[in-house]
């Protein structure tokens, strides 16, 4: 570990300070000489803000950061879980790992005791169905039919998808299933004609290339509607209705989307204290420069914490929050259901796979009742059932 003290205030750092931020710059950040974070792939906002930050850290803090790309969920988690990465800048993926569900659900995996540090939700941002801008799709019940991307490996990108066409009233068998091997490799489908509809972030840097491209681009609008969002819901729990007004491809004036975390920074739960208590202090106080580093930058400001309910946080963020005064009342509470929950699926998962049979499917099913039954019978909700 290094120490390292920002011993210099410009007067903008310092006016910063006036407004109750001294505190933070005093005290000294504990970082390692090398962090490594993995992400989405290059050209995704994930990945461009992990770059980003890394800049700030080496130019602020003398610290080295490499970026891994990863082309799916599994290449995302994969370094973390083996040690080779103390982070992974992802997204829906976190969860469907504490779950130990669709890829995580194999024999490789099963629940990953993850811890959360810090979060984005860009304003004004949100993810949804890129489409072309002309021809015949206009709304998500005209997908009926169309071809829609699904990329391997990558249950996150899926499941959005997925809760995307349940909005419109359809299921991936009423279109058809175009598969892909990264999120990359489906940017360049879409722009050479080979799907109709993807899911992608508003803010993604990679949506400039395919307004730059033959068929342009266009969002569509998932309706503020009751029925919309109770189908959308039952599929993702955490999307929440949201006015966008910012990205290419965006209605003139916005229009109403999804919005998630994304990228939400997230470990094993044995990184160092000290470490996860470093980065969330160093994105808070360099937060003026990190904003405008890459695409959704922004969201990371800390008055956009809206606290996890589902992931627990790390110890080391924890205390950050509560010496700056931002952790919510009864957020230790969920904390503790949170903590609860991933003992709850990590016995479930060690008594399972102690006579579990070897073949994957039998394998897949058989850990989709034991994990549900293991939940029901601690009073939790199960989510996730089949997959």
């Amino acid at each position: 570990m290094i120490k390292i003290t920002r011993r210099t205030l410009t007067v903008g750092a310092m006016a910063t300070a006036a407004l109750g931020m001294s505190s933070a710059f005093a005290a000294d950040i504990e970082l390692p000489g090398t962090l490594v974070v993995s992400a989405y792939d290059v050209g995704s906002s994930g990945y461009s803000q992990m770059v980003g930050l890394g800049s700030i850290l080496k130019n602020n803090h003398g610290v080295n950061v490499r970026v891994l790309p990863g082309k799916n969920d599994v290449s995302r988690l994969g370094p973390v879980k083996a040690g080779r990465a103390q982070f992974t800048a992802t997204g829906s993926d976190s969860v469907y790992a504490q779950e130990g569900v669709f890829t995580f659900g194999s024999k490789d995996w099963g629940p990953q005791p993850l811890r959360l540090h810090m979060l984005s939700i860009g304003k004004g941002a949100a993810v949804g169905m890129v489409t072309p801008a002309g021809g015949d799709i206009q709304k998500l019940e005209d997908l009926r039919g169309k071809r829609v991307a699904w990329v391997r490996g990558a249950p996150a990108l899926n499941k959005a998808v997925e809760s995307m066409l349940a909005c419109g009233g359809l299921g991936w068998d009423d279109v058809e299933k175009v598969e892909f091997g990264g999120h990359g490799p489906t940017v360049d489908g879409f722009i050479n004609n080979e799907v109709d509809a993807f899911n992608n972030a508003t803010f993604s840097a990679l949506n400039k290339k395919i307004e730059a491209g033959p068929r342009g681009l266009k969002f569509l609008s998932v309706p503020n509607e009751p029925a919309c969002w109770e189908r959308l819901n039952a599929v993702v729990p955490w999307y929440l209705p949201t006015f966008a007004t910012v990205g290419t491809g965006m209605a003139e004036g916005g229009q109403w989307m999804a919005n998630t975390p994304y990228p939400i920074l997230v470990s094993k739960d044995d990184l160092d204290s000290k470490v996860s208590y470093g980065i969330v202090k160093a994105i808070h106080t360099n937060f003026d420069t990190f904003k405008d580093s890459a695409p959704g930058a922004a969201g990371w400001a800390m008055e956009n914490q809206q606290f996890h309910k589902l992931v627990p946080y790390h110890e080391g963020a924890i205390s950050y929050y509560k010496e700056v005064g931002v952790w919510p009342e009864g957020q230790d509470e969920l904390q503790a259901a949170a903590l609860n929950r991933q003992g709850v699926l990590k016995a479930a998962w060690e008594s399972y796979v102690a006579d579990a049979p070897d073949d994957d499917e039998s394998f897949k099913k058989g850990w989709m009742k034991a994990r549900a039954d293991a939940l029901e019978a601690a009073g939790l909700n199960v989510i996730f059932y089949t997959w």
